[in-house]
């Protein structure tokens, strides 16, 4: 099952994911590479991936590609609206246009993050 991973961290928890996976590279060892989405904040990643948009990645997961106008029929909205969305998707690096339509390659979204109370 291929699945994509959506995080939140800085720069900096990447460029330590980076800087790890480089030192394994260097000692010959096998790099288990994860597909991922990164974040710098849950407001980020909430504008990106809000309820609406979330549907239609979810509409999309495990099917190939599918037009935007049966992306609509599939989330119960106007193609307007998905248009927009899948375009902001897109932009984002969710999701992909292909010459079939538009896909999402992955059957799973794994959220990896904590929410802890404010300081």
């Amino acid at each position: 099952m291929k699945t994509l991973t959506v995080r939140l961290g800085s720069m900096s928890d990447i460029r330590g994911r980076i800087a790890a996976a480089s030192k394994q590279v260097l000692a010959g060892q096998q790099v288990d590479v994860q597909p991922a989405l990164n974040f710098g904040s849950y407001e980020d990643m909430h504008r990106v991936l809000a309820p609406s948009r979330l549907a239609i990645v979810k509409a999309l997961a495990g099917q190939g590609a599918l037009s935007i106008r049966e992306v609509a029929r599939r989330v119960g909205r106007d193609v307007q609206a998905v248009h927009r969305d899948v375009t902001m998707l897109i932009n984002s690096g969710v999701i992909d246009r292909t010459e079939n339509g538009v896909e999402f390659p992955y059957e799973t979204i794994h959220f990896d993050f904590d929410v802890s109370a404010a300081a």
